[in-house]
C-alpha cells in the first residue's frame, strides 16, 4: 500500500555484527544489504530519530559494512555495538496460520506466559490470545492471567451464533509491527493501540473475520491493531429479574478484553495509555456504551463509533438502553417460554441446561443493552454534561445510505407513505414527509425506495449522531469530536441488502462497477477501506481510485489513532512514501476540521474529500421533520 516495496527488519538492541548476523539467522533471515535502488523506506527510521548507523551485509577485512537511514554507507570494527538490519521475506499470510514450519514464529512472554505468533510480509500475528477463560453461562468474565504456553498461530473459536461457534471463545489478535526486547520498553518506543469492536446486531460476527485483518493498518499505520470476541444474543445479553442475572456480560467481555490489553500490550509493543476504541454497527453501539460506563472510562484514550444507530424504529435500544425490566417484558420472557424456562425454580439454571444451539437457534432473542447499575448507570450516553462520559478525543460518522440496509424493496404499488409505514415507521411523528421529495425517475419503485430509504438513514443513524456531536461539543463532554459522512462505498461481499442498489453499477468500461456513478452508499460499505482489505478478501478493484482511497482512510484513521487529529502529518507521510494520500489532501485544499459550537462541519469522505456542513440543508430540516432536531439532546436530557 506504499509506492516502496522494500522492508528490512530492525533489530534495535546493540550488539556486535557477528551477534547481528547470528540474530538475523536465528529468524530465518540474514543481515541485509541495499540492493542499488535508493531504498527509500529506511527514511522512516530517520523520521523516528533512529538514524543508525545500522550493521548490513559485507565486510572489509577486519572491518564490517554499516549504513545509516539516509543512506550513508561505512566501515565499523565488527566488535562495536549497533543495531542491525535484517532481510524480511515473510510471506503474506492466508487466513490463518498454515505453514507448520517454525521459520516464521516468534515467542512473546508476558507475565507468567509465552505466546507463539508469527511473522508475515506486513506485520507480526498472534491470533487467538485468549483473554479471559470460559465463563459459567451468564456469569461475567475475568482476565486471563495463567501461567504455561499457548500457540496463537490460528484464530479462536467464534462465540456461539446459530447453530456455529464455541461457549469457550473469548479470544482476541493482535497484529504488531514492533517486538520489544526489553522487559520494559520505554513509552518512545510503543505504538498506539487500535482496539476493534465488531458488529453484527450483537447476535453474530467475529474478530476473526477477514474483513478486519490488522495487516495493513499495523503496517501502514504503524499502529498495533486488535480485534475481539464478545459473547453475543442470549449467552451476551440475557437479563433476568432475580438480582442477579443483570445483563450485559458481552459489553462485559470487551472491557475485560481492555484490561487484558492494559496488562500485556506493552508486551506486544502497544501503550496501554495510548488505546483508541474503535467499532461499526452494534460495535459503534458498544463504543457509544464504552464511552459511558464507569468500568470503562479511563481504560482508553479516544475512540472512533462508526454508523452508530439511534433514533426510531430498529435503532433505538442500540442507544436508548432497556431497564432490566423493560428487557425481561421485551426478550427474557419470550426466551423463557420458549425453552419452558419461565415457571422453573431457577430460571437462570433451566437457561443453563439448554444445548447453546438450541438456545441460540430460538426466534426470540436477548441482545440489549441495558441500565445494569454497574456497567451502564445511565439510559444512554449524557452528551449534556449530566452523566458519566468519557472525556476523550471522538472521531464519529455514517454512510450517506446507512439506512437502506434496513428497509425492504417496495412493490409496484407502494408509496413513500405506505412504504414507511410497511417498514415499522409511524407516520404520526414525522410531521411533514414534504422534506423528503420522493424523485421523479422512470423507476417507480426505485424513487419509493430512495426517499424511504433517506428516512431511514435520517431517523436512525444521522440525526441523532449530528445530534451526539452537537451537544457533546456544547457541553465539553468529549475533548474533541471530527464528524464524517462517507459518500464512496465498497459493500461487503457477504451483505449486500437489496442487491443490486448498493453495489457500484456495472457501465461499459467499469465490467466490476463504477464507483463513480450513483448507487446507494450503504451500512459497512466502509469496513474494506477503513481496513485496506479489499485485495486481501479478493475483491476486484473497480476503478483506479479503489486503493487510494483506501489508502487515505487508512492513514486517516491511524493518524487520529496516532495523535488524536485525523488529518495525517504531511512529514510522515513524506517519510512513509506516502504519495496518494499527501496528493489526496493537496487535492481537497482543506482540512477535517473538528465539530465547534459556532461550526457545524464534516468530513465528506469520498475521492477527493471535503468540508461540508451538518446535513443537506444547514437548517437540519429534515431532522426537525422527524423529531430529532439537532438541539435533541439539549432539550430530552
Amino acid at each position: 500500500m506504499s509506492s516502496r516495496t522494500g522492508a528490512v527488519i530492525v533489530l534495535s538492541t546493540p550488539m556486535t555484527e557477528p551477534q547481528a548476523q547470528r540474530a538475523c539467522a536465528s529468524l530465518g533471515e540474514r543481515l541485509w544489504y541495499p540492493d542499488g535502488s535508493k531504498n527509500e523506506f529506511l527514511q522512516y527510521l530517520d523520521f523516528q530519530g533512529n538514524n543508525g548507523p545500522y550493521w548490513i551485509a559485507g565486510r572489509q577485512g577486519p572491518s564490517c559494512k554499516d549504513l545509516t537511514a539516509n543512506g550513508i554507507q561505512g566501515l565499523k570494527h565488527c566488535p562495536n555495538l549497533m543495531p542491525a538490519l535484517c532481510t524480511q521475506s515473510a510471506p503474506l499470510s492466508n487466513l490463518s496460520y498454515a505453514d507448520n514450519a517454525t521459520t516464521w514464529q516468534t515467542t512473546v512472554r508476558t507475565g507468567q506466559q509465552t505466546v507463539t505468533g508469527f511473522r508475515d510480509k506486513y506485520s507480526f500475528r498472534f491470533e487467538g490470545v485468549r483473554y479471559a477463560a470460559q465463563p459459567e453461562r451468564f456469569t461475567y468474565s475475568s482476565v486471563y492471567n495463567e501461567s504455561g504456553h499457548s500457540d496463537a498461530l490460528n484464530f479462536g473459536s467464534e462465540c456461539v451464533q446459530g447453530v456455529a461457534g464455541s461457549e469457550d471463545c473469548l479470544f482476541l489478535n493482535i497484529w504488531t509491527p514492533y517486538l520489544p526486547t526489553h522487559a520494559r520498553p520505554s513509552a518512545g518506543t510503543l505504538k498506539p493501540v487500535m482496539l476493534w469492536i465488531h458488529g453484527g446486531a450483537f447476535t453474530s460476527g467475529t474478530g476473526s473475520d477477514p474483513t478486519f485483518d490488522g495487516g495493513s493498518l499495523v503496517s501502514r499505520g504503524d499502529v498495533v491493531v486488535i480485534t475481539i470476541n464478545y459473547r453475543l444474543g442470549t449467552f451476551g445479553f440475557l437479563a433476568l429479574d432475580d438480582g442477579v442475572t443483570n445483563g450485559n456480560f458481552g459489553l462485559a467481555d470487551q472491557i475485560t478484553a481492555l484490561e487484558w490489553v492494559h496488562q500485556h500490550i506493552r508486551d506486544f509493543g502497544g501503550d496501554p495509555l495510548r488505546i483508541t476504541i474503535f467499532g461499526q454497527s452494534a460495535g459503534a453501539a458498544s463504543v457509544r456504551a464504552l464511552l459511558a460506563s464507569p468500568m470503562a472510562i479511563g481504560k482508553y484514550a479516544a475512540a472512533i463509533p462508526m454508523s452508530n444507530l439511534a433514533g426510531s424504529n430498529y435503532a433505538t435500544p442500540y442507544s436508548q438502553y432497556y431497564t432490566i425490566a423493560q428487557e425481561v417484558a421485551v426478550a427474557a420472557n419470550p426466551v423463557l417460554n420458549s425453552t419452558g424456562c419461565l415457571n422453573a425454580t431457577s430460571q437462570v439454571d433451566c437457561l443453563r441446561s439448554i444445548d447453546p444451539y438450541v438456545l441460540s437457534s430460538l426466534t426470540d432473542v436477548a441482545r440489549f443493552l441495558v441500565v445494569d447499575g454497574t456497567y451502564l448507570v445511565t439510559d444512554e450516553l449524557e452528551v449534556s454534561g449530566k452523566g458519566p462520559a468519557a472525556h476523550v478525543p471522538v472521531m464519529m460518522g455514517f454512510m450517506r445510505d446507512d439506512g437502506a440496509a434496513f428497509i425492504t424493496y417496495p412493490e409496484a404499488n407502494d408509496t413513500v407513505s405506505s412504504f414507511v409505514v410497511e417498514n415499522g415507521f409511524n407516520l404520526s411523528t414525522i410531521s411533514s414527509l414534504s422534506v423528503f421529495p420522493e424523485p421523479n425517475g422512470a423507476n417507480k419503485t426505485l424513487d419509493v425506495y430512495n426517499t424511504t430509504a433517506l428516512i431511514a438513514t435520517d431517523s436512525e443513524f444521522r440525526c441523532l449522531d449530528e445530534a451526539t456531536a452537537y451537544s457533546a461539543v456544547q457541553h465539553d463532554v468529549f475533548s474533541e469530536v471530527y464528524f464524517y459522512e462517507f459518500n464512496r462505498s465498497y459493500q461487503l461481499s457477504f451483505f449486500s441488502p437489496n442487491p443490486p442498489v448498493c453495489q457500484a453499477p456495472v457501465e461499459p468500461g467499469y465490467p466490476n462497477g463504477n464507483p463513480s456513478a450513483e448507487y446507494f452508499k450503504c451500512h459497512s460499505g466502509e469496513l474494506y477501506y477503513t481496513f485496506g482489505t479489499i485485495v486481501f478478501n479478493g475483491q476486484p478493484l473497480r476503478d483506479e481510485d479503489d486503493i487510494p482511497m483506501s489508502q487515505f482512510i487508512v492513514d486517516t484513521w491511524s493518524a487520529f489513532a496516532r495523535t488524536y487529529d485525523p488529518n495525517p502529518d504531511p512529514t510522515y507521510l513524506d517519510a512513509r512514501g506516502f504519495t496518494n494520500t499527501t496528493m489526496e489532501m493537496e487535492r481537497s485544499g482543506s482540512k477535517w476540521l473538528p465539530v465547534t459550537g459556532e461550526s457545524r462541519t464534516l468530513r465528506l469522505l469520498e475521492y477527493p474529500s471535503s468540508q461540508q456542513s451538518f446535513g443537506i440543508y444547514d437548517g437540519q430540516v429534515e431532522c426537525q421533520a422527524l423529531g430529532f432536531g439537532i438541539d435533541y439532546y439539549e432539550t430530552h436530557s
